[in-house]
């Protein structure tokens, strides 16, 4: 079941003061962005973030679950409703997460 992109944009609303929030189609579905690094997923109408200690730390006992088959779990959020606690979770994932790398130039196919 592929995600409403109303629902995309909802949850981004919640995360906005952690940062530049972007979702991004995926295979039918969204990869959260947060200045620039993808911090989680939004998949079958859930929100999944990236696990880390730092988020750990924030959300202890936080359910887990795999947004697709075969994924490493992430945590599950389940109440996207307490801002607060999702911009605290998103900005400490985001801070644990590496600089993305360069993206290599494509080259010409003639």
């Amino acid at each position: 079941m592929a995600t409403k992109p109303e629902l995309a944009a909802y949850l981004c609303d919640q995360m906005k003061e952690a940062g530049e929030i972007s979702a991004r189609k995926m295979f039918g579905e969204y990869g959260v962005y947060c200045d620039g690094k993808i911090v989680g997923l939004i998949c079958d109408d859930q929100l999944f973030i990236k696990k880390t200690e730092a988020g750990a730390a924030v959300v202890p006992g936080c359910a887990e679950g795999s947004p697709y088959p075969g994924a490493k779990a992430h945590f599950l959020i389940e109440d996207p409703e307490d801002r607060e606690t999702l911009v605290r979770l998103v900005k400490a994932t985001w801070g644990e997460l590496p600089v993305p790398k360069p993206k290599k130039p494509k080259r010409s196919t003639r």
